[in-house]
């Protein structure tokens, strides 16, 4: 599967999962992974291929937010992890909401090495730091019946709660069917403060 990226630094993406027989290298550390920005329809086709619950996206939610933004985590021209990042949906529902952003995908290809999930999360909200948003946390949902916490704990973020599965469709708003109905838990990362 042949991927042209619109951003100037890399003219062809060849993904790892889908590479002929022979055609490069993997990477060997966490330390060869580049993470950069990627565009929305990048992130979503590459969020479809490795994640363990959630492959399905929307666009219209994760377009139509206050902030935005997908990186792609990549060596020698070739995608190994995907992010999107946007306010969260349902900030309303969260104290100081606006000020979240919300790691809302995080997928990773089976091939990467040790370690890379929490670097690529260090690394990325090092990225959004300085792009200016007026945020003062990240924010991000941990599915417990596949997933234990590990590359939270590694980059520094804490354990806020739980949350019990909850249906949102009602009455008068239908919604998808969910993609998983198991508990979460809630994972912060807190900014310091701008003096």
């Amino acid at each position: 599967m042949d991927m042209d990226r619109s951003c100037g630094d890399c003219i062809r993406v060849v993904h790892p999962l889908f590479q002929k027989e022979g055609g490069g290298s993997i990477p060997t550390s966490p330390l060869q992974l580049h993470v950069g920005e990627i565009t929305l329809d990048l992130a979503m086709q590459l969020n479809e291929l490795w994640h363990s619950r959630f492959p399905i996206t929307n666009k219209s939610n994760l377009s139509r937010v206050r902030y935005g933004v997908n990186y792609g985590a990549e060596f020698d021209g070739k995608f190994y992890a995907c992010a999107i990042w946007t306010s969260p949906i349902a900030s309303n529902r969260l104290k100081d909401g606006l000020r979240a952003l919300e790691l809302r995908r995080f997928a990773i290809a089976s091939d990467v090495p040790k370690n890379s999930a929490s670097r690529i999360l260090s690394i990325m909200t090092r990225l959004i730091q300085k792009k200016g948003f007026d945020i003062n946390r990240f924010i991000s949902y941990q599915d417990t019946e596949v997933h234990n916490g590990i590359i939270y704990k590694a980059a520094g973020w804490n354990s806020v709660g739980k949350q019990e599965f909850q249906e949102w469709t009602t009455g008068t708003r239908k919604r998808s069917a969910s993609q998983s109905k198991s508990p979460k838990i809630r994972w912060e990362y807190n900014l310091k403060s701008k003096a």
